[in-house]
């Protein structure tokens, strides 16, 4: 053998070697990234449900490949694929439990661990989302009622539908508290024997208030924590034997008390939070065979509608109650109305908005009119006037506070002086007797609300808040209009 022969089949030979451990190299990287499997899809949950069917949702798998389908376990066994995040399951038995958990496969045909396990338990007699059929009427209790002797018992079950106990607090752990410990147990028990006289009374926990707000923005920053707050909701309801949870926030991004926690982020993650809790009450509900209810408490101006998502977050309440009061109060520089029910033409020196003003911008921001429930309010505001014209309506004023109607009525009504007049564009009273101006709603001005509820197509009216009318003078008033 030549020289030259030897030399080539040497290069020969250690070509093929090299040759082989690059593909053996390259065999092994490729085996070792074809083998990362994706990650476990996350938060599966059901978004609907109906006697037979249940449609699951998780959120999406990341992987180093590329997630082609996802596998559906129905209990422990394979049971179906999808492309999509979403898939409804059908032919199942009404009073049988299933267990589902989902796996996502990528393209090398790699399968993630299984995401969480969602139990799921159906009923013929289930409604995820009951029809509205009446107009509500909400009523607040607040717990502090009872410290002067108005309690529970001595509400008028027949004229509600729904009533909102404020308030419970935020705790440390986001978990929900009892705000009046000494009252609250007490407080369920007598709101639960009213369902005795109007089986279809619903009570709901109303949490926050001005005062409880503090950490809402900390309890929506995170998937953590909203987790946590959703899981307090349901934990809270079901311990105490409750229908639903109302969000008072006051207020997302900002406003509010000084110390409470705020972020910009506030917007988008209240949003976040009401579609977690949505989750874990329908999660609760099919186990309990009953829809549990998810309302808030809205700002009535463009500042909080600016600093929410009403067109987004809707899908996930069954309403919202407006705070259409205090739109002007002794915090203003002049005298003005409490609730107008719409903007005047007046030349006054302050801004004007009203209840109409804020259905108005709420239904322009996307949010459902039918879902949208009218604050009115059952006290009214007392100002010390420092001028006469006018019969005291925008006029500076020394001092000032909140009165009761029942106040109003048993102290002021035609007594020492006072005069009422009737704005016929603002459609409210007031009372002046040439040094006090009062503004407040009477049973005219409401049954007048009432008609603009029914006109309007909204879900009803909410009162702030019921001790303040222990005659129901106002009460009769909008349940008689809201129900002819």
């Amino acid at each position: 053998m030549n020289k030259n022969l030897k030399i080539k089949k040497t290069l020969s030979i250690v070509l093929a070697f090299v040759l082989l451990v690059l593909s053996s190299d390259n065999f092994a990287f490729a085996d070792k990234t074809d083998k990362q499997p994706p990650t476990a899809p996350a938060n599966l949950h059901m978004t609907n449900a109906n006697e037979t069917s249940v449609t699951l949702e998780w959120d999406a798998s990341t992987d180093n490949v590329g997630v082609n389908a996802y596998s559906i376990y129905k209990d422990g066994t394979y049971f179906a694929s999808t492309l999509n995040c979403t898939y409804t399951v059908e032919n199942l038995t009404p009073g049988i439990e299933y267990e589902f958990y989902i796996k996502a496969k990528d393209v090398k045909r790699n399968l993630s661990k299984p995401s969480n396990v969602l139990t799921v338990t159906l009923s013929k007699d289930y409604v995820p989302n009951p029809p509205t059929r009446a107009k509500k009427i909400v009523g607040y209790y607040a717990a502090w009622s009872a410290y002067s002797g108005f309690t529970p018992d001595k509400l008028d079950a027949n004229k509600l539908t729904h009533i909102n106990y404020a308030f419970a607090n935020i705790g440390s752990d986001f978990k929900l508290v009892m705000g009046y410990p000494d009252k609250d147990t007490a407080n369920f028990k007598m709101l639960q024997d009213l369902k005795i006289v109007n089986p279809d009374l619903k009570i709901l926990i109303s949490v926050g208030g001005w005062t409880w707000s503090v950490k809402f923005s900390d309890a929506a920053a995170t998937e953590t924590s909203r987790s946590a707050f959703a899981a307090g909701c349901v934990e809270f309801l079901t311990r105490y034997g409750l229908d639903g949870v109302d969000l008072d926030w006051e207020y997302p991004v900002g406003g509010g008390l000084a110390e409470n926690s705020r972020r910009p982020e506030d917007k988008q993650n209240f949003t976040l939070l009401l579609k977690k809790i949505r989750e874990k009450l329908d999660e609760q509900g099919l186990k309990d065979n009953k829809h549990y209810l998810l309302t808030i408490a809205g700002g009535a101006g463009n500042y909080y509608i600016g600093n929410t998502e009403p067109g987004i977050f809707h899908e996930y309440v069954d309403y919202a109650t407006l705070m259409t009061y205090d739109i002007h109060g002794t915090w203003d520089s002049y005298t003005d109305f409490n609730a107008p029910l719409y903007n005047n033409q007046d030349l006054s020196p302050q801004y004007k908005w009203s209840v109409d003003s804020s259905i108005n911008a709420w239904i322009n921001a996307g949010f459902p009119k039918e879902k949208l429930v009218a604050g009115v309010p059952f006290y009214g505001y007392l100002y010390e006037t420092s001028s006469t014209g006018n019969n005291g309506l925008y006029q500076t004023f020394s001092t000032g506070k909140s009165l009761s109607y029942f106040n109003i009525e048993a102290n002021y009504i035609n007594k020492d002086g006072f005069v009422r007049y009737f704005h016929e564009q603002s459609m409210v009273p007031w009372l002046y007797n040439g040094k006090v101006f009062i503004s407040y709603d009477d049973a005219t001005s409401m049954s007048l609300k009432a008609d603009y509820i029914k006109t309007k197509g909204l879900g009803g009216a909410a009162v702030w808040e019921l001790s303040q009318d222990p005659n129901k003078v106002l009460l009769n008033s909008l349940y008689d209009n809201l129900n002819n």
